[in-house]
């Protein structure tokens, strides 16, 4: 299996207690996010991740170099910031498989991939999404789903009980091919919310752990859930 890691963000949120790093970089217990991300990974059988960078992205070149452990790693540098879309077209083109999951680099769900590529396959779906249900759903914003499949979107402000897009997806490498999208662009606000109907993106729900390391308090929850790493995919 084959992962591109959306690894470019600022850390704009963060600013007050991680500066002047890349928000993947940010220290768990003194090792970087995107190090038990890739752990997640190559725990999935992952054995290459193309990881889409911009910001600062020499420091993450420094620390992982070509490759993690048995990951195989290549590197997709925005020349500008291209959006989470334009980040995802950019990184295709060093890809080598047909279907290829997204990971979000501010983000940890417990997730079982090969269980998620199966459910994509059977479904002959062109996109997939990993969905996570949680307590409230305000901050996110919630996802309509019927029959298994994504119909729609409730807007962030919307509090209580709902199921949110949890960061991962597993896309057809052609997704791009019938849509007309600028060279700028987010792939949820641009592609998968206006042309929701037309995708019908299956809806994978994750049982596990979730977070996302955007806020300062989240961050520091990361800091006690993921201190003693030793999660196995899907837990």
């Amino acid at each position: 299996m084959e992962a591109i890691v959306l690894a470019g963000g600022l850390g704009t949120r963060l600013k007050s207690v991680v500066s002047d790093l890349p928000k993947p970089m940010a220290p768990i217990r003194g090792r970087p996010f995107l190090a038990i991300l890739l752990d997640e990974l190559i725990a999935a059988g992952f054995t290459q991740a193309i990881l889409a960078v911009g910001y600062r992205h020499e420091a993450i070149r420094d620390y992982f170099g070509d490759g993690y452990k048995s990951l195989g790693l290549a590197y997709s540098v925005e020349p500008e910031p291209l959006g989470t879309g334009g980040a995802i077209f950019l990184a295709l083109k060093q890809t080598t498989d047909t279907q290829i999951f997204v990971v979000n680099g501010d983000t940890y769900l417990g997730l079982d991939y090969k269980t998620m590529l199966m459910a994509h396959l059977e479904e002959k779906s062109a996109l997939t999404v990993a969905v996570q249900k949680v307590p409230d759903a305000s901050r996110y914003g919630s996802l309509d789903i019927e029959q298994d499949h994504i119909c729609g979107f409730f807007e962030k402000g919307r509090s209580g009980l709902g199921v949110i897009n949890g960061g991962v997806y597993l896309l057809s490498c052609d997704l791009f091919d019938s849509y007309t999208l600028p060279p700028v662009f987010s792939f949820e606000t641009d592609l998968l919310m206006p042309y929701v109907s037309e995708i019908r993106p299956l809806a994978f729900p994750a049982k596990g752990i979730f977070i996302d390391i955007g806020v300062p308090e989240d961050y520091a929850r990361a800091q006690k859930l993921l201190a003693n790493h030793s999660f196995q995919a899907g837990q």
